[in-house]
């Protein structure tokens, strides 16, 4: 037990240096390259902040451990809405401005809504997991097309910022790439070994682990990133982080799962957690879109969020000590 809760806490901290590593590096690669600052916001920092969601459950999925799979993936956005925004917006505001952003909160809760619908049957198939995947992909393409058409949004001056300043050698921004990749993937699978065998002694599924102790873990470069950008007053990236990432979860991140090892789907996915992170995602309609005006995440819209996410987890251990 005690190896085991080393593993995750190990696991955890490795990942988080790891991942920000791995996103320094492949930023100033692509920046090497030619890619614009607003591509490299949506798409590579995107695929960094996902990258420990989706090597944790693409272990788990091979290892044979739907749960912690899956409940990574809708964790991690229940995580992201209610948590991470949350505490974002108790320490600075946010506005809502960027029509990019805008764009992006219809297309996520019909992400959602398709999740939903694919757990109707209680499982994952692989040719669900292809559907989740081929989505990704042409969702990806339509955002390289707006990128290239939309360089003067606010988000692409703020990326530009922050690139400018951290931008590094090629040759140093290669080696932090291999360097995160490697020690991602080693700390992804020290983490699950460990939150497996925390459940097994525990005898709490591998569901409610990945909902809650992973979940958190891999969420913490999101967090990471997003309060340090609303501190900066960045709250185009603050926002685009949590919303980008819960595309790479629901989308890639189960997909990838997915066509490893099909998954078996209880019905409390279903009917609890996908129905919280259905209702965290249309709350953020009313709370940053703006249909009054400018759309603004107040610190009191914030600590709703955060007393959700602590509703949530009560809920889910009161389940686990009544079952």
């Amino acid at each position: 037990m005690i190896a085991a809760l080393f593993a995750v806490l190990f696991g955890l901290a490795l990942m988080v240096w790891s991942a920000d590593r791995f996103v320094e590096g492949a930023a100033s690669t692509a920046r090497h390259f030619g890619m614009s600052p607003l591509l490299i916001g949506m798409l590579i920092v995107g695929f960094g902040t996902s990258a420990p969601e989706m090597l944790v459950s693409a272990i788990s999925a091979y290892q044979g451990n739907p749960g912690i799979a899956l409940g990574n993936a809708y964790g991690s956005n229940i995580t992201n809405i209610a948590l991470i925004l949350g505490l974002t917006a108790l320490i600075r505001p946010l506005a809502v401005s960027s029509q990019v952003l805008r764009k992006e909160l219809p297309i996520l809760a019909a992400v959602t809504a398709l999740a939903a619908w694919q757990l109707r049957d209680g499982a994952v198939s692989r040719l669900d997991a292809w559907i989740l995947l081929g989505v990704f992909a042409a969702l990806m393409a339509w955002t390289l097309v707006q990128g290239r058409r939309a360089q003067s949004d606010a988000l692409d001056g703020q990326m530009e910022e922050k690139l400018a300043a951290d931008l590094m050698s090629l040759n140093r921004a290669l080696l932090w790439l291999g360097v995160g990749l490697v020690l991602l993937i080693l700390a992804s699978r020290v983490l699950v070994w460990g939150a497996v065998t925390i459940a097994r002694d525990f005898g709490v599924s591998d569901l409610v682990i990945g909902l809650t102790i992973v979940a958190v873990g891999t969420s913490l470069p999101e967090l990471a990133s997003s309060i340090i950008a609303a501190r900066k007053g960045e709250h185009d990236i603050a926002l685009g982080n949590i919303l980008g990432s819960n595309l790479f979860n629901t989308l890639a991140v189960v997909g990838i799962a997915g066509v490893i090892h099909p998954m078996s789907v209880g019905p409390e996915v279903l009917y609890r957690d996908v129905v919280v992170m259905a209702l965290l995602t249309l709350s953020l309609f009313a709370l940053g879109y703006g249909f009054r005006g400018a759309g603004r995440i107040n610190r009191l819209e914030g600590a709703l969020l955060l007393a959700a996410y602590l509703g949530y987890v009560v809920f889910l251990l009161a389940s686990v000590v009544g079952g």
